[in-house]
């Protein structure tokens, strides 16, 4: 088992000074594959105190040694790229090929194109023509709290940590108990890579302890979080007290809606959009509408494609899933499903249990109901696994309000070949984003959700505006 007990504080990996710790499982063995510490009001306070000095000279660095600094960063990324997948294939289970692809390729994206979006931007400029002494100023936010899951670590890090720098903010990143071990090299390279001490520190725990303390810290400035709707609005509170910035990325439960007209792949794409990376991203299309004239032919197909579904041991290659988390959310999982069956929904693939072969594990079947209910808890709830509902639509406003109907707007998705319809569409859905087609959401596209989804934006040139305060000066000649 790997000790990872230590804290990267003030530019050094120093001992925690609380003495409570916490394993991290290895989803797909059940077994401990290293211990942390957990993150005391102490080391919290240590942390701020490193990364309030720190601001005193960051917080006036200039673009250009950010920019350098952030370049020197994405080099020893990509030597550390396998080390970095291997962690997120033991900490979280995702599969070798996807960890090293995705995973871990995230993190580098969006490194490369937050340092494309620095180069360009100005922090100083002219409120415009009619005003030529009018100076419009961005400025850092200060010393941030950095919350982040462990669904797609890299990925959800790095769109925190690397506008954060780029910003000029300092800040105290405490990376998800469950899969912490890739952000730990993370905080190894930002050490080789040689930032200012205390510009980026590492504190790990548990929400309870160690979040509430960073959360509620009189010194931190802004809080930005990944994580569930219920923790965004227990963070809100706490940051509601003395007006901390905050952005919160929350909860998802996109609806795909699949007309007469989409393309061949249409279905078995929104399947495994629902199932990958085992059904743990906030912005699965986990509800599939389908228009009512091929409903049937769509179920046969999701039967057949869900039950030819592989998954398997996340240490082989191949494009198989992998376990899901825990042990808690795997129960949680099994719970939905059962819930789902005694609601009446119709199972044509998968169900409680786990798959065949693989009795040791978090490994979840891929899951398939039809004849869904948008009012069933399956269709309401995020369940955060491979579990797709399917319900049946018959005109194009019928599925707007579907899609709609949730306290949630994250992503939705709309397969057609009719480009007006596209647009009619996307207008009238009420969600951050709206991939259609199959096309995907760019890498510095604006990330975030409407409703109990979230409040800002994370990636590309709102990405970095999330870290940055607004200030006019009047007179500047």
């Amino acid at each position: 088992m790997i000790d990872k007990k230590k804290f990267y504080i003030n530019g050094e990996w120093i001992d925690a000074k609380g003495k409570e710790s916490i394993k991290v499982i290895d989803p797909s063995t059940e077994k401990s594959c290293a211990e942390i510490s957990i993150g005391s009001k102490d080391d919290v306070n240590n942390a701020v105190i490193a990364a309030k000095k720190a601001y005193e000279s960051w917080g006036f660095s200039s673009k250009e040694e950010r920019i350098k600094l952030l370049e020197n960063l994405y080099v020893l990324y990509k030597k550390r790229w396998a080390d970095i997948a291997s962690a997120i294939t033991m900490e979280m289970g995702a599969p070798k090929d996807f960890a090293t692809k995705l995973q871990a390729g995230t993190g580098a994206s969006h490194i490369k194109s937050f340092i494309r979006y620095l180069k360009e931007f100005e922090f100083e400029k002219p409120l415009g023509e009619h005003a030529p002494n009018q100076r419009i100023i961005y400025e850092p936010k200060g010393v941030c709290a950095l919350i982040t899951p462990w669904n797609w670590p890299m990925n959800q890090v790095c769109l925190k940590v690397i506008p954060a720098l780029s910003a000029g903010c300092t800040m105290v990143l405490k990376p998800s108990e469950l899969a912490p071990l890739s952000s730990m090299i993370l905080a190894e390279i930002i050490d080789e890579a040689k930032f200012p001490p205390g510009v980026f520190n590492l504190v790990n725990g548990d929400g309870a302890t160690t979040g509430d303390a960073l959360t509620s810290h009189p010194d931190i400035n802004m809080i930005s979080f990944t994580g569930s709707t219920r923790a965004g609005a227990l963070i809100s509170q706490n940051a509601a007290k003395d007006f901390k910035r905050v952005s919160l990325e929350l909860g998802g439960k996109g609806a795909n809606i699949i007309f007469k007209d989409a393309d061949p792949e249409a279905i078995e794409r929104g399947a495994l959009r629902c199932f990958r990376n085992s059904g743990q991203s906030c912005n699965a299309p986990t509800r599939m509408l389908v228009e009512k004239s091929m409903y049937d032919e769509a179920v046969e197909r999701l039967k057949k494609y869900a039950n030819d579904f592989k998954v398997d041991d996340p240490n082989k290659e191949g494009d198989h899933i992998g376990p899901v988390i825990s042990e808690t959310q795997y129960n949680k999982i099994q719970t939905l499903i059962q819930k789902g069956i005694d609601e009446g929904a119709k199972l044509i693939s998968g169900g409680t249990g786990k798959p065949s072969g693989l009795d040791k594990g978090y490994y979840v079947k891929p899951t398939v109901f039809v004849d869904v209910k948008n009012d069933m808890d399956i269709a309401k709830t995020e369940i955060f696994g491979p579990v797709l509902s399917v319900m049946p639509f018959e005109t194009e406003e019928e599925a707007i309000k579907i899609a709609n109907d949730t306290p949630y707007g994250l992503t939705n998705y709309i397969q057609t070949q009719d480009p007006e319809k596209v647009k009619r569409v996307a207008r009238k859905l009420r969600s951050g984003m709206v991939d259609v087609n199959g096309a995907g959401i760019a890498v510095d596209a604006p990330f975030g959700g409407f409703k109990h989804s979230g409040i800002g934006r994370e990636a590309g040139a709102e990405g970095l505006t999330e870290f940055l305060e607004v200030k006019s000066v009047g007179g500047w000649n």
